[in-house]
């Protein structure tokens, strides 16, 4: 707008007009140079394409030049839609669309499936809150359906309450992120490691050379739940691997199977310049050789120690417990350079909590109810790669961008073995 042009406010004439019909390439064009003829200005436009049928919404000012009037230019929008078989309606007002309320979130529905019940029960819930929904739009349609709401006019934090309570009567799952220009920025992702970036419990595998895996998956199943202290537990189980041969790392290693979507996550979160690291309760005997396969930025663990090339039954160094998880993601975010506001944490055990309540957003990934109910949303689906619908990261643009790379369409989804996880996997807790 020049500066000898009049800000548009309240009172200026305006026209919304709406096309809809089967799409085909110029019809947007077709529009607007029909409209050109009006000597109008474009106030907002809208389009969205659903199964081959085109809403095209544009709101314009009212014709006020060259004896042009409002009559002529519907008789014309008309004529020209009905000579393209499309429907047309115009409807005239004052303004701008109305303004949007203070208070703006982005709410990530993911379904699998997504029924017509509970996205009613979803939108139903935004309403008694007070917020409005002021546009929807499809992130992904498989291996979940996931759609995105932008809300206005309701704080973010009541809002994820109430939708909390709604999503985990329903079945689905839900995350809200306040709105702003801190969602687009580059920021820091920290995961944990068993059960979350990997489908295995590494101690189990550790204890199955041992030959007593049955009581280590006992006590960890307890420290998971928030049952035992986990530097406890940790010391417990460690001391079941006295005098095991260090060289079983090397098959541990070997057997180690990623989570479904694990590489996608970590490979489009690096595209966008985000940094990605780990912290776990496991050893750094794994952990270091994952940061080295993914390369991570960061990665922190216990560490088996070893002497005479055997297993002591102790560890070593800093302990990575609950309260160390926070503490590394608050270094790690140091490092990076950035404020823990704009940091996102992922686990699904107890001694994740105090990591996921300290990250600016924190997902509980297919975790026990205690850890899904204090996380600020939850992932109950076996994909990693979800998480970036939560982040507004499209399905076609992760395929776009891996096109692009010369990886094949649905590379990882479909053809890599690491995929499909394990059988009685799906729901587990990990360390």
């Amino acid at each position: 707008m020049s500066a000898t042009q009049p800000r548009l406010n309240s009172d200026v004439p305006t026209l919304l007009v709406k096309i809809f019909g089967k799409d085909r390439p110029g019809i947007t064009a077709g529009l607007f140079d029909t409209l050109a003829a009006f000597s109008v200005d474009v106030i907002d436009i809208e389009q969205v394409v659903t199964r081959g049928r085109i809403v095209l919404c544009a709101l314009i000012t009212a014709p006020v030049t060259d004896g042009a009037t409002e009559g002529e230019l519907r008789a014309t929008v008309h004529s020209w839609t009905e000579s393209l078989k499309l429907q047309a309606e115009i409807i005239s007002g004052t303004g701008d669309n109305r303004p949007r309320g203070s208070g703006r979130s982005h709410v990530t529905v993911l379904g699998n499936p997504l029924t017509a019940e509970s996205t009613a029960a979803i939108a139903a819930s935004i309403t008694a809150t007070g917020g409005n929904i002021d546009r929807i739009f499809r992130l992904a349609k498989y291996p979940v359906t996931a759609v995105e709401f932008a809300v206005s006019g309701v704080e973010t934090e009541p809002l994820r309450t109430a939708l909390a309570t709604e999503a985990a009567g329903i079945g689905v799952d839900v995350a809200v992120v306040s709105a702003g220009l801190h969602r687009r920025a580059q920021r820091l992702v920290i995961m944990d490691v068993d059960s979350t970036l990997i489908q295995d419990e590494v101690i189990e595998m550790f204890a199955a050379h041992a030959g007593c895996e049955d009581e280590v998956a006992e006590v960890t199943a307890r420290a998971m739940r928030g049952e035992l202290d986990f530097e406890e537990s940790l010391h417990a189980r460690v001391a079941l691997l006295a005098g095991l041969d260090a060289s079983v790392v090397e098959k541990v290693r070997a057997d180690i199977r990623l989570t479904p979507g694990a590489r996608t996550l970590v490979r489009t979160l690096k595209r966008l310049g985000y940094q990605v690291g780990v912290v776990s309760g496991g050893f750094t005997q794994v952990t270091d050789a994952l940061q080295e396969r993914l390369g991570l930025d960061f990665a922190a663990a216990n560490t088996l120690e070893t002497v005479d090339g055997k297993f002591t039954g102790r560890v070593t160094g800093e302990i990575v417990d609950r309260a160390g998880k926070a503490r590394l993601l608050r270094r790690f975010a140091a490092e990076a350079g950035v404020p823990l506001s704009q940091t996102v944490a992922i686990g699904d055990g107890a001694n994740d909590l105090d990591m996921l309540n300290t990250a600016g957003l924190g997902v509980a990934f297919n975790a026990k109810p205690v850890v899904r109910e204090a996380a600020h949303t939850a992932v109950n689906v076996p994909f990693l790669d979800t998480v970036l619908y939560l982040l507004g990261i499209t399905r076609e643009e992760v395929e776009l961008a891996d096109c692009e790379d010369g990886l094949d369409e649905g590379f990882e989804e479909l053809a890599a073995p690491d995929r499909k996880p394990a059988p009685g996997r799906e729901g587990t807790t990990a360390g």
